[in-house]
């Protein structure tokens, strides 16, 4: 024996066949070899146990078929799709952008909750007449948010570009590039609108020909199809994302969702949003959204803080 080889065991042999110890029984039973010109008897090797341990039909288990592979078209549509390219365009998407389920799991019951109690004390206190009328007005405040956060969004990339060192504003810059363009975009889909409306497009001004009428019902046909679609899942999107703001760092989006629900209950405040309704449900409904908000924007960052290690001093970049 020696260091090299403490159990004394014998030198290696490249030819010697491995020894493998028998199975451990019991064994299954064997076929009896038969008689001469008597057929075999005893249980085949081969047939189907009595009582399997496990259902038929026996391993491996039949798959269902796989559904058929969308056409071109379809493909098509999938890739350029309103709904798809909306996700491409307000969804954040840099490399290495921490995603945590549970925090867009609140937003979701976050926003679902608040639209139901806004829904029921709307038609509770009669603040509005209808649920068509409920939808209009959630329908304008989703576009008054969205234009503030247009305006917010620039003011806050001034501001951290006044305050990250010099080696990070050109990073800053390039990080904010894509949040402007969902800005823009959003901004433009919308004012497709007007411009077909103040030109006269819209009634048939240009179609006074067999051409031009087909180019005219092909335009509203993409409008109404593809541009509203883009329009009302981007206005979703922009103000669930914050316009993306997470590609510039993961605490940005809860700041800037913070700062804009009180930019929106000093636009009620000011503009008498919920005249006629009693001090205690007007309260309710001005404070109710940016309360909320804020409590989901400070259990945000501080999740992003102690799970991921994400601070609001990483967003200054220092």
């Amino acid at each position: 024996m020696s260091n090299w080889n403490p159990g004394g065991q014998p030198p290696y042999d490249p030819h010697r066949q491995p020894q493998f110890p028998p199975p451990p029984g019991p064994y299954p039973p064997q076929p009896t070899p038969p008689a001469d010109g008597q057929p075999p008897h005893g249980p085949h090797p081969y047939a189907p146990h009595p009582n399997p341990p496990y259902p038929y039909p026996y391993p491996p288990y039949p798959v269902p078929p796989a559904p058929a592979p969308p056409g071109p078209l379809m493909r098509l549509w999938r890739r350029i799709g309103p709904v798809h390219t909306a996700r491409r365009v307000f969804k954040p998407s840099r490399p290495g952008i921490v995603e945590d389920a549970a925090v867009a799991r609140m937003q979701k019951i976050r926003t679902l909750v608040g639209l139901a109690a806004v829904v029921w004390m709307s038609v509770t206190y009669k603040i509005a007449d209808s649920i068509g009328d409920v939808v209009d007005n959630r329908t304008d405040q989703s576009w008054t948010s969205v234009l503030l956060l247009s305006v917010t969004f620039p003011l806050a990339v001034g501001i951290l570009l006044a305050l990250v060192p010099d080696t990070a504003r050109r990073e800053l810059l390039r990080r904010s590039a894509r949040c402007f363009g969902a800005i823009v975009a959003l901004l433009a889909a919308v004012f497709v609108f007007p411009v077909i409306v103040l030109t006269g497009f819209a009634e048939g001004r240009f179609a006074t020909g067999p051409a031009m009428t087909v180019v005219t019902v092909v335009v509203l046909a993409v409008v109404f199809v593809w541009v509203l679609p883009f329009i009302v899942w981007g206005v979703g999107l922009a103000l669930t994302h914050v316009f993306r703001t997470a590609d510039i760092h993961e605490t940005l989006p809860p700041l800037l969702a913070m700062t804009l629900v009180w930019e929106m209950a000093l636009v009620d405040l000011f503009t008498d949003a919920y005249a006629g309704v009693e001090i205690t449900v007007r309260i309710l409904l001005v404070l109710g959204a940016p309360l909320s908000v804020t409590a989901v924007g400070l259990w945000e960052l501080r999740r992003l803080r102690v799970n991921h290690g994400l601070s609001v001093q990483g967003l200054l970049m220092r």
